[in-house]
């Protein structure tokens, strides 16, 4: 994982576990489409209680990276979510960057060259992480710190 505008250099070290996608590959093209890809995961640590889930993009030209998706209060039961996923209950999606309770595809600017997304999800001690439904992707991120017990990431690519 490059450590240029790696979302998660200055955070403490955990370790990885695996994440998989049947629509989109480590290293692949992102799609504009407002879908959620398919995610499927294994190997987080048996102290899981919840995960979290998202998309962020450190490119963006914005001065503080752009979220697309940011999912909390996954069920510890919960290791796959199909393309364009109904989020299952208790779980809650937050409003993402453009202030929508959803997915949002890569959409990066015309011209400004390739961007990464970073996909994560991420193991958690708890499961509820205590976020308002409509909290920002960076506060879930901040509730979120001292619970990481695993991370797993898939970066993909996007340009226009």
């Amino acid at each position: 994982m490059t450590t240029a505008n790696n979302p998660f250099a200055r955070l403490p070290q955990v370790p990885a576990f695996t994440l998989t996608s049947d629509t989109v590959a480590p290293g692949g093209t992102l799609s504009g489409d407002n879908v959620s890809p398919h995610l499927s995961w294994s190997g987080a640590p048996s102290a899981t209680k919840g995960y979290a889930v998202t998309v962020y993009d450190p490119d963006a030209p914005t001065g503080s990276g752009f979220w697309h998706w940011a999912v909390a209060n996954l069920p510890a039961t919960t290791t796959d979510l199909p393309a364009g996923a109904d989020i299952p209950a208790p779980a809650l999606q937050l409003p993402n960057d453009a202030r929508l309770p959803q997915y949002v595809g890569a959409a990066p600017p015309e011209g400004h060259g390739e961007h990464r997304y970073y996909i994560t999800v991420h193991a958690l001690d708890t499961d509820d992480i205590g976020v308002p439904a409509d909290a920002t992707p960076a506060m879930l991120g901040f509730l979120m710190s001292g619970h990481i017990l695993a991370r797993a990431t898939l970066i993909a690519t996007a340009s226009r």
